[in-house]
């Protein structure tokens, strides 16, 4: 039930971007406000994480997660019936909202329910393969829902999984123990506009570049905001993020790594999902089809990780996945307009399937090891909102490099081949940003052997 809820919120991050072609024909959307339908959701997702965790600890997670996922239920079924552009946005940003809500409850109740070690680390495995596969069987279900029938439908799968998820929760997931604490109001109220501010000048990067004054306004409004933030959370006596979270060595670059290693991945998606339906001539549906050996991978991996953690420690797993990744990225670099799918993709597919699956486990294990039950719900949140920050920025930078790449076409040189050109010199910043990732492994996340599991 926990991982259907998150599986659900996370699948809708990218199930929307196989239609957006239908739904720019049916409601008429310009081209610009088009990423809108994408970007909205992300806004409000990324944005209000940090509170959803906090609100999880003090008013109950199981109520949050009924909750949360109620409001995305409705949110699901009003962007199935829009008839007009701002109806659909007004439900996305809904959808954003009740998904951060419920989104936090979903790991921290995990983390509250199985205490013994080996649960817990399966039960994280589980996660994080919905975390980490869920982008891409949201493209795979967004091939499938679009081909067969049409856009609304991505919207209306929404409904028959989150009505089931709101009538079983209060009888399948025990509510853990609530921490009657006070909301920190200031820090919920700066944290919401500083991490939104944040998201939201990624956007306007991808969208207007890096030095366009709105973008630059926004970067040192979210560098203000989350700088009063933090100064609050000082003086707090119950703070909205315990500092002591994110201060720690091992856990803070934990928390680090995770935003790059979701910044590739989301980079990754996005490129390799336009290479295949502009330059390979893919069909929506077989674009999504194209994804399943990553999917499933990723999946295999998640699951096998927590049953070799308790033997051989997170320490080879959190150098060995990322490795597998920035070899596939690598690969992906040699990407051209003549480049077939096999193995030209699928070699480079298999390589980040196996390196995601191998990674997020233990990242998570490491992360979440030794947290305090009052403070999961930060925790979690915490790390969620890295996730959904690292795939803005991700796709943000990416972009801009793309963009820099294709502005000056060689002589002769055709459509097909500047965009793969592009995708290339994509991936290469997406390689970057994965190797900075295992630099902080390496240097800053030294945990003893099987530590992440033991308590």
């Amino acid at each position: 039930m926990i991982l259907a809820c998150q599986l659900m919120v996370v699948v809708d991050a990218t199930v929307v971007s196989i239609a957006l072609p239908g739904i720019q024909r049916t409601l008429h959307f310009s081209t610009a406000n088009l990423s809108w339908v994408q970007n909205i959701y992300l806004l409000a997702f990324g944005g209000l994480l940090l509170l959803g965790g906090r609100m999880g600890d003090i008013l109950g997670r199981r109520r949050l997660l009924t909750a949360g996922i109620a409001l995305f239920t409705l949110a699901s079924l009003l962007g199935g019936l829009a008839a007009t552009p701002w109806e659909l946005l007004t439900a996305r940003a809904v959808q954003g909202v009740g998904a951060a809500v419920a989104a936090p409850s979903t790991l921290s109740l995990i983390v509250s329910t199985y205490q013994e070690a080996g649960a817990r680390a399966r039960a994280i495995g589980l996660f994080s393969s919905m975390s980490a596969g869920g982008a891409a069987v949201g493209m795979i279900l967004g091939g499938v829902l679009t081909s067969y029938f049409s856009w609304r439908s991505v919207m209306f799968i929404n409904v028959p999984f989150g009505l089931a998820v709101v009538l079983l929760a209060p009888r399948l997931i025990r509510e853990p123990e609530r921490h009657r604490n006070r909301l920190d109001i200031a820090g919920a109220v700066l944290a919401t506009l500083g991490t939104g501010t944040l998201v939201y000048a990624f956007i306007r990067a991808a969208t207007s570049g890096w030095g366009a004054p709105v973008t630059i306004g926004c970067f040192v409004a979210a560098a203000l905001l989350v700088a009063l933030f933090l100064l609050v959370e000082t003086r707090s006596p119950q703070p909205l993020l315990p500092l002591h979270l994110v201060s720690q060595r091992v856990r803070g670059g934990g928390y680090l790594a995770m935003l790059l290693t979701a910044a590739s991945m989301f980079g990754m998606f996005f490129f390799v999902t336009q290479y295949l339906q502009l330059v390979l001539g893919y069909s929506p549906l077989r674009t999504g089809f194209a994804f399943l050996p990553l999917a499933v991978l990723i999946f295999a991996g998640a699951r096998i990780a927590p049953r070799l953690v308790p033997r051989f420690g997170t320490r080879y797993f959190l150098i060995g996945g990322p490795l597998c990744i920035l070899a596939g990225l690598l690969l992906l670099t040699r990407i051209g307009a003549a480049t077939p799918y096999a193995p030209g993709v699928l070699a480079p597919m298999v390589l980040f399937g196996i390196g995601a699956g191998f990674t997020m486990v233990p990242l998570s294990l490491t992360i979440l090891a030794g947290v305090r039950p009052a403070e999961s719900g930060a925790a979690s949140g915490t790390l969620q909102t890295m996730q959904q920050v690292g795939g803005a920025l991700g796709t943000a930078i990416l972009l801009t490099v793309f963009s820099s790449a294709t502005r000056h076409p060689a002589p002769g040189e055709t459509a097909h081949a500047l965009f793969a050109h592009g995708v290339s010199s994509a991936m290469g910043v997406g390689s970057v940003l994965i190797a900075t990732a295992l630099t902080l492994i390496l240097t800053l996340i030294r945990p003893p052997r099987g530590a992440a599991v033991r308590r």
